[in-house]
């Protein structure tokens, strides 16, 4: 059965969606869309603006939104006998794709998302550190007793085994990871972002996104979509509705996800969307428009799947 894979914030690069526009017409007329319902050109950063402009998060996340959606929707797929997840962010993506949300509909939350976490990074300076070759007990273990001094620290994207990213304020965040090199991590690494995403710091974004997620309308998807917050297959909207909400101060379960579609019968993942940043094969081309698929098996490694990354 095949899982389509969606990624976040961090796979975006110029030129991206550009050769999807000039090979489909479905693609050029998504992408003119976009342009209206945000009130402006996003379709020009996306495919000739410059790094810094593609950074804005404004930019960022519908730029990563739209070229993960167009990517599936140009696909031959009714997506009916497949199951979908996606990392941070790109669980828009999957929810657009699966039918759960409209088009329009989810641009727009993305959007609004983007604004929310922007202002309540401004509110509450953060930042997020990988943690490379530490059993995620540990990780938690540590991030538990710095919190408790009275710092916020929490593991923010559990990625693949060995392979966590944490996040919370500076300092906690800067403890955390002296603490957790002496505890034997071959890597605490912080990470150039702008903001302790998916963490306590994020309640004002929460409480902003919740609003327009419940005014918004949802349906219950064709397939099943593997959420962050639990990493279980969900199909009633309420509960799609109460997950979405959640995330922002959740942790991404991504490892759990995909262990749990590959237990559900998954054995190709397509991962859709800019760059390669949920699959890592070093084959892929960022010049292909193309989603690329990986074939597994019960035996086979689930790190296949997944790669570093930042998860916003």
């Amino acid at each position: 059965m095949k899982a389509f894979v969606f990624p976040g914030q961090g796979s975006q690069y110029v030129g991206m969606g550009k050769e999807l526009n000039a090979q489909s017409n479905l693609a050029g007329l998504l992408f003119r869309q976009a342009n209206e319902v945000l009130g402006f050109d996003i379709t020009s950063i996306m495919f000739a603006g410059t790094d810094e402009q593609l950074k804005e998060t404004k930019v960022t996340q519908p730029a990563v939104f739209l070229d993960s959606v167009i990517a599936a929707s140009c696909l031959d797929e009714d997506f009916k006998k497949s199951m979908m997840a996606g990392h941070s962010l790109g669980e828009f993506s999957a929810l657009v794709v699966s039918g759960a949300l409209a088009f329009e509909d989810g641009l727009k939350l993305v959007a609004a998302r983007a604004n929310a976490m922007q202002k309540a990074c401004e509110q509450n300076p953060g930042t997020m550190a990988a943690i490379i070759g530490l059993e995620d007990a540990k990780v938690e273990e540590i991030c538990e007793e710095v919190t408790k001094g009275g710092k916020v620290v929490v593991p923010a994207n559990y990625n693949c085994p060995g392979q966590l990213v944490i996040s919370g304020s500076i300092d906690g965040v800067n403890e955390a990871c002296e603490k957790m090199k002496a505890a034997g991590a071959k890597r605490a690494l912080v990470l150039n972002v702008g903001g302790a995403f998916h963490s306590p710091l994020m309640q004002p974004a929460k409480d902003e996104l919740a609003e327009a997620i419940e005014n918004m309308h949802f349906s219950a998807p064709k397939c099943p979509v593997f959420q962050n917050v639990d990493a279980k297959a969900h199909t009633n909207p309420e509960e799609i509705k109460a997950n979405l909400v959640a995330q922002l101060t959740s942790s991404v379960r991504w490892t759990e996800s995909v262990q749990n579609m590959i237990a559900a019968g998954a054995d190709e993942f397509v991962e859709c969307g800019p760059g390669k940043t949920l699959r890592g094969d070093s084959s892929y081309t960022k010049s292909s428009p193309a989603p690329l698929a990986i074939r597994t098996s019960p035996g086979r490694r689930v790190e296949l799947m997944m790669k570093t990354v930042r998860g916003r």
